[in-house]
C-alpha cells in the first residue's frame, strides 16, 4: 500500500483555501498511486484556531467544508483530515462541546471520526479550554491493514522514554495491545530549537518497543507567534527512519507499507539540519514570511541602527519577503556615530534593500523646547533618552501607516527579558522577529549567515560594542552585564527555573544575579504590551508566558518562609 504524507501550511479560518490545499495534495497522491493520504492535525481549519472554536457558526462551517471535500476527493483515495466535531454528550456530562478529531474520508463520504485522547495544557497549549478528550483507542481497516490513528500529544506519554507519566493512558500502548499493523500520527507540533531530534528519538523508542512502524505527519508554516517546522517522517519496526520530509516547506512524500513484511519500506530521507543556527534561520524566515502574507501585507519596514539586531532582522526580512519589499530607515541623532550610518548603509547595499535617512536632531530639539518648563532643574536621564527612541518609533509607524507596510520590531530576547527597550519606541511594530533570540544567539546567527558565502553582515557590525547611542559614548555594558553572562543567567532563570542560590552556585556574582532578577520582574508590563514575537525556544515571552505584572514575589522571596501571626475573629 502506498501512503502519501501531505505536509500542509494552512491559514487559520480560511476553510475554502485549506480544503483546496488538501484536494490538490489528494489529486497528486492519487496520480502517484497512493491509497491513503495523511494530513496534519486540524488541517481543515488550521492550528491553533483558539477562540474561533467558541463560535458555533465556525464549527458548522468546518463540518460543511469537510462534507464537501469528501465529495470532491478522488474516489480511490482514503484521506485522513484534521477537524473539529461536536461532543453530543456535552450537555449531559458537563464536558467540553467539541472534540479535536481526525475524519476518515473515502468514496465521497465521511466514514469515521477519531478523537484526540491527550489534551496538552502547558506552554502555548490550552486544549482543555475547548476540547473533550477521546476515551477509546482509534483505528480503522483499509485493504485488510489495521491502521492506528493518534493525534499529536497522543505520542507524548511514554513512561519509559520520559521517566514519568503525564496522563493516565498511553494511546500508543493501547494500539499495540489491539495489534494494529501501522500507527500514524497527525500533528501540529510547534517548532523549538532541536525539537525534531526529540521527536525522532521519542518515536524511535516507541517503534522499537512496540515493534510497530510509525508515520508522523506535521503541519508547516507560521501562525502568529508559532512556527511549525514540518519535518514529517516515518520509521520502520526497528526504529529506523525510512523517510523524512522537507523542513519549513510544504511537501508531499510517499512511503510504502509492505503487507507481507508488515513494515514500511525505505523511501526518501532528507538530511537533518547541520546546526541549530541553520534551522533557526529557516524558522525565522518562514515565520516572517507567513506572518506578512497571512496578515495580508506585501512590504515591511524596520529601523536600521547600524547595530547587529536590526542587521539580522533586515537579513531575515529580505529572505522572507524579497529584498524589493523591504525598507530600512536610518534615523541618526546627534549622538549617532559615523559608523552607525555607514554600517547600516553597507548592510542595505549587501542585502539590496531600499534605505532612507531621516535625521531626528530637529525633532529632539522640539521636544526639549516643549518640555523645558516642566523639566527645568532636572538632569538629563532615561526620560530624555527614551524620547529619541519614541521619535524613531513614531516616524516608523507614520511610514508604515502611510504606505500600508508591516513594521518589524528588532529587539532581542535578552533586552526584552530585562526591559532594556522602550515602550512606544523601539518596541513599536506588528511583529517582533527576534524577541525569542538571545543576544549571544544573534551574533551566532550572523556569523553563520556570513559563512554561507557572500558576506551579508558587515564586519564592523559584528565587532563593535553594542550601543543604543542615546547619549555620548554609551554602550550596552554601561547598564547590563556582558551578554554571555546575562544570557546564561537568563537561561537558568527563564528556562530552567533556577533559584537565586542555584544561579550563584553556578559561578555568578550574587549582586548581579539579584539585579537581573529584579529587572526581569519589573519589565513584565513592557512585555505584556509588546508585539507578538516568533517563538523558537521552549520558554518564549508569548502565549505560553503567563506572569503577573503586579507581583511582590521577588521583594519577599528572600525572607520566605516569613513568620506571621494569624488572628481569627471570635
Amino acid at each position: 500500500m502506498k501512503i502519501a504524507i501531505a505536509q500542509l501550511n494552512p491559514i487559520i479560518g480560511d476553510l475554502p483555501k485549506n480544503a483546496q490545499q488538501i484536494l490538490v495534495a489528494a489529486q497528486q497522491a492519487a496520480a502517484a498511486g497512493a491509497r491513503l493520504l495523511l494530513t496534519p492535525e486540524l488541517s481543515i481549519c488550521g492550528y491553533p484556531p483558539r477562540d474561533l472554536l467558541l463560535n458555533p457558526s465556525f464549527v458548522n462551517a468546518v463540518e460543511m467544508t469537510l462534507q464537501q471535500l469528501a465529495k470532491d476527493l478522488p474516489p480511490q483515495l482514503a484521506v485522513l483530515v484534521g477537524t473539529v466535531t461536536p461532543n453530543p454528550q456535552a450537555h449531559i456530562s458537563g464536558g467540553k462541546s467539541l472534540f479535536n478529531s481526525i475524519a476518515l474520508l473515502s468514496a465521497g463520504k465521511v466514514r469515521q471520526y477519531f478523537h484526540k485522547r491527550l489534551l496538552p495544557t502547558y506552554d502555548v497549549f490550552d486544549e482543555n479550554r475547548y476540547f473533550e478528550p477521546g476515551l477509546q483507542a482509534n483505528y480503522f481497516s483499509l485493504d485488510d491493514i489495521n491502521i492506528g490513528v493518534t493525534i499529536c500529544e497522543d505520542l507524548w506519554n511514554d513512561e519509559e522514554f520520559w521517566g514519568k507519566r503525564s496522563y493516565a493512558v498511553n494511546p500508543i500502548a493501547d494500539l499495540a495491545i489491539l495489534g494494529v499493523d501501522l500507527i500514524v500520527n497527525l500533528s501540529a507540533s510547534p517548532y523549538t530549537v532541536s525539537k525534531q531530534h526529540l521527536r525522532e528519538a521519542m518515536l524511535k523508542h516507541s517503534s522499537e518497543h512496540f515493534q510497530k512502524p510509525m508515520i508522523y505527519t506535521n503541519q508547516v508554516g507560521g501562525n502568529d507567534d508559532l512556527i511549525f517546522d514540518g519535518c514529517s517522517f516515518a520509521l520502520n519496526r526497528q526504529g529506523e527512519i525510512i523517510c523524512r520530509a522537507q523542513g519549513f516547506e510544504t511537501d508531499l512524500v510517499m512511503v510504502e507499507f509492505d503487507e507481507k513484511q508488515q513494515d514500511l519500506q525505505p523511501s526518501s530521507v532528507l538530511p537533518a539540519y547541520a546546526s541549530e543556527d541553520e534551522e533557526i534561520w529557516h524558522a525565522l524566515v518562514l515565520g516572517v514570511g507567513d506572518y506578512t502574507r497571512k496578515c495580508r501585507f506585501s512590504k515591511v519596514i524596520l529601523g536600521l541602527s547600524g547595530g547587529i539586531d536590526s542587521a539580522l532582522v533586515a537579513a531575515i526580512a529580505a529572505a522572507a519577503v524579497g529584498k524589493e519589499n523591504v525598507l530600512g530607515v536610518l534615523m541618526p541623532s546627534p549622538y549617532s556615530s559615523e559608523h552607525s550610518i555607514s554600517d547600516a548603509l553597507a548592510l542595505g547595499q549587501n542585502l539590496g534593500i531600499q534605505t532612507q535617512i531621516i535625521p531626528i536632531g530637529e525633532l529632539m530639539q522640539g521636544f526639549e523646547h516643549s518640555l523645558a518648563p516642566l523639566f527645568a532643574g532636572t538632569e538629563f536621564g532615561i526620560a530624555e533618552e527614551n524620547i529619541q527612541s519614541r521619535i524613531r518609533g513614531n516616524l516608523l509607524m507614520a511610514i508604515a501607516n502611510k504606505f500600508g507596510y508591516l513594521l518589524l520590531s528588532t529587539g532581542n530576547k535578552s533586552e526584552m527579558a530585562v526591559g532594556y527597550c522602550t515602550l512606544y519606541g523601539d518596541m513599536n511594530g506588528g511583529l517582533a522577529v527576534i524577541a525569542d533570540v538571545p543576544k549571544t544567539r544573534v551574533y551566532s546567527l550572523c556569523h553563520w549567515l556570513n559563512s554561507q558565502g557572500t558576506e551579508v553582515i558587515p564586519q564592523n557590525i559584528l565587532t563593535k560594542a553594542p550601543s543604543a547611542e542615546l547619549k555620548p559614548g554609551q554602550v550596552d555594558q554601561d547598564s547590563l552585564p556582558p551578554y554571555d553572562i546575562l544570557d546564561d543567567i537568563l537561561q537558568r532563570l527563564i528556562h530552567h527555573h533556577q533559584s537565586t542560590e542555584q544561579i550563584v552556585a553556578a559561578g555568578h556574582d550574587p549582586a548581579t544575579v539579584d539585579r537581573i532578577l529584579q529587572m526581569v520582574a519589573r519589565a513584565e508590563f513592557k512585555r505584556r504590551q509588546a508585539p507578538p514575537g516568533l517563538k523558537i525556544t521552549d520558554r518564549a515571552f508569548g502565549t505560553g508566558w503567563r506572569m503577573p505584572i503586579a507581583s511582590n514575589w521577588l521583594a519577599v522571596k528572600n525572607t520566605y518562609p516569613a513568620k506571621y501571626t494569624l488572628t481569627l475573629s471570635p
